[in-house]
């Protein structure tokens, strides 16, 4: 496997970002809800960055890009809805669909955790996975989340609304 740098989000990421998100639209709205369209521009890219270098500057996010060795951007992973009073939080990822088998999701979910318990002195962090998608299962379960009760009605993807799971990991 390439040399793998994850990092926080960056401002200057806006344009391989965008490139990153058109060319795995297609491959991510089979696993996870659509973005608007909108999202898809060069000012929809640089809003959303935005938002979540603001919640990472109030402390409710921890957006970060996954590289490969060339600088590539090849995946995302962010903590989301960091509650420091509850000391928890939400784990998600996405990895391009070329960059799929070479355990760049488990990478990513390790450095999640580690964010969460060294940065953020978290204790608990949550995930959740639609009904079909057994490959982020088998990570999150790979990194110590437990599978929780399904949930019905999730969220819509594909056009048809699905169900899945919660999987929480305490953190030591």
């Amino acid at each position: 496997m390439n040399d793998i740098l994850i990092r926080t989000l960056l401002r200057e990421d806006a344009a391989p970002l965008l490139q990153f998100e058109r060319k795995n639209r297609a491959w991510f709205e089979q696993h996870i809800a659509p973005r608007p369209p909108e999202f898809y521009t060069q000012q929809g890219v640089r809003r959303h960055i935005a938002q979540y270098l603001d919640g990472y500057a109030n402390g409710s996010w921890h957006p970060c890009v996954i590289l490969d060795g060339q600088g590539r951007i090849v995946g995302r992973a962010n903590l989301k809805d960091i509650d420091r009073q509850a000391a928890s939080a939400e784990a998600g990822y996405r990895i391009a669909s070329d960059q799929t088998g070479k355990g760049l999701a488990t990478q990513a979910l390790r450095h999640l955790i580690a964010l969460a318990e060294q940065r953020w002195r978290l204790r608990c962090l949550l995930a959740y996975v639609a009904d079909g998608n057994a490959a982020s299962a088998r990570v999150l379960n790979k990194c110590g989340f437990v599978q929780g009760e399904h949930q019905a009605g999730m969220e819509v993807i594909a056009g048809a609304l699905r169900g899945g799971r919660q999987f929480v990991r305490p953190c030591p």
